[in-house]
């Protein structure tokens, strides 16, 4: 049984669906007002293997990630520019979108956009509005009141007496009736865009922009809401409130916060410019299947810290990977019967997989499961106990855990005529015991970014990371 870790209550309990056999995900997705940085992506990352998980145990998954597409931020780099809100937000998300390609991301089922559901977080606003839990200010904005909702302050296990923190709005800015409370909608100001609604002339605040995206697409209730820790007060929090206080019904069965990604012992963040991006860690030669290891390989719980030892690990657990794969299916052994203890240890292997995802999605213990597994087929291959189909039933297997990792080599990749080509020439040259120009041909293709090596097998190959990228 599949069991995770709830923010809101404490504890590590069985996922029980709403609908059986399917769920429904809401993860917070990026506010684009520039490019994400890897920090961001530690939890997008999250969020796609915890979907593909679900998805590999047989269930039906419906993944929402929101778009934040205006916000202060948005607005005043649209005016530095020049652009529209919306040119400089499509121009982000074009970033959002190629970088999570980049990482292999599964593509979210929906992925809506702020902007394109005002008219929803009108009327919700408007629902709060009619049962007491929001009020207006004189200037036509409107707040949630925070005491009118008892429970404010239990996702983040604080005081709501205690004034908020690290609020997008600043305390000050319009004239709300409790420090604590915060905009739902926001009168219109000179240089901002508006939009006319069933509640008057503005633009939503960041909060409740989410609440109603999610419910749209979800429901009032659903089951597993994903986001960064830095989210839980007091974007979470706002969620939980202007939501339950709307519909009356639960909200989220399970919160999932990611702990925060670090560079240099401090948080990976826009606002102090410690932060790496995608496009850039690839530009630079990083290898895009490395990088999303290095970002899935520790618990979402726990502390990750960036660093160019924590991607050279990641290269080098790929290397192995890489080889172990290109050596099945390499691999020919035409006499001799199947290994007879080879099923016995694929299925322990799944299970011991299984076992760790199940319990909170425990990456760590899952890919320790599959490495060990690694080890153990190196050790065949070697001994030569393995039969041809064995091999294949091997790589069967790998390619089936990694419908949940996604960080084995693409096996659709080709190389195209000319290093088929010199691949050719190189198997040639051996043959007739050339070996001068088989080692001239095989720094060759080297340098285009295919390794080979040469086995009992024959020549097997396997391209680069950079190459499939360059």
């Amino acid at each position: 049984m599949i069991r995770l870790h709830d923010t809101l209550s404490g504890e590590t309990r069985p996922l029980v669906p709403l609908q059986a056999g399917h769920i429904g995900i809401y993860s917070c997705g990026p506010t684009v007002y520039g490019p994400a940085h890897i920090g961001n992506f530690r939890t997008f990352l999250g969020a796609d293997l915890l979907v593909r998980y679900l998805r590999w145990r047989g269930l039906t998954v419906t993944w929402v990630m929101n778009i934040t597409d205006v916000d202060d931020k948005i607005i005043r780099g649209a005016a530095a520019t020049g652009e529209t809100i919306e040119e400089l937000a499509d121009r982000y998300i074009a970033t959002f979108l190629a970088d999570a390609a980049t990482l292999r991301m599964t593509t979210p089922d929906v992925l809506p956009r702020a902007t394109r559901h005002i008219d929803e977080m009108a009327d919700l606003i408007a629902t709060l509005l009619e049962r007491g839990h929001a009020y207006r200010t004189d200037d036509g904005s409107v707040f949630f009141r925070i005491a009118s909702w008892p429970r404010y302050g239990e996702l983040a296990r604080l005081d709501p007496e205690g004034l908020r923190v690290g609020e997008r709005v600043e305390a000050d800015e319009y004239g709300k009736d409790d420090v604590r409370d915060f905009a739902l909608w926001k009168a219109p100001k000179p240089g901002e865009p508006v939009w006319e609604t069933v509640i008057g002339p503005g633009r939503p605040g960041w909060h409740v922009e989410c609440s109603a995206m999610s419910m749209a697409q979800l429901g009032p209730s659903f089951d597993i809401h994903t986001g960064g820790v830095d989210l839980i007060f007091p974007h979470h929090e706002d969620e939980i409130a202007q939501s339950e206080a709307a519909t009356g019904a639960t909200f989220v069965g399970t919160w999932l916060h990611s702990a925060h990604l670090q560079m240099g012992g401090t948080k990976m963040a826009k606002s102090t410019g410690n932060i790496a991006r995608v496009g850039e860690l690839v530009a630079a030669g990083m290898s895009p299947r490395a990088l999303r290891l290095a970002l899935i390989s520790v618990h979402y719980r726990a502390g990750l810290s960036q660093s160019d030892e924590s991607l050279a690990a990641a290269a080098s657990a790929l290397d192995r990977l890489d080889t172990v794969v290109a050596a099945l299916r390499a691999y020919r052994q035409a006499e001799g019967p199947d290994d007879s203890t080879l099923a016995g240890r694929l299925v322990a292997a799944n299970d011991a997989f299984i076992e760790a995802f199940d319990d909170d999605m425990n990456v760590s213990a899952g890919l320790a499961a599959l490495f060990e597994l690694v080890r153990d087929l190196n050790r065949r291959i070697e001994g030569r106990s393995l039969s041809t189909a064995d091999a294949i039933r091997a790589l069967e297997t790998l390619a089936d855990l990694d419908r949940v990792l996604g960080i084995l080599p693409d096996p659709d990749v080709e190389l195209g005529p000319e290093l088929t080509a010199l691949l050719d020439e190189r198997a040639a040259a051996r043959s007739a015991r050339d070996f001068a120009a088989s080692d001239r041909l095989r720094d060759a293709l080297a340098e285009r970014g295919v390794i080979v090596e040469d086995t009992r097998d024959g020549q097997r190959w396997r391209r680069t990371e950079e190459a499939d990228h360059g």
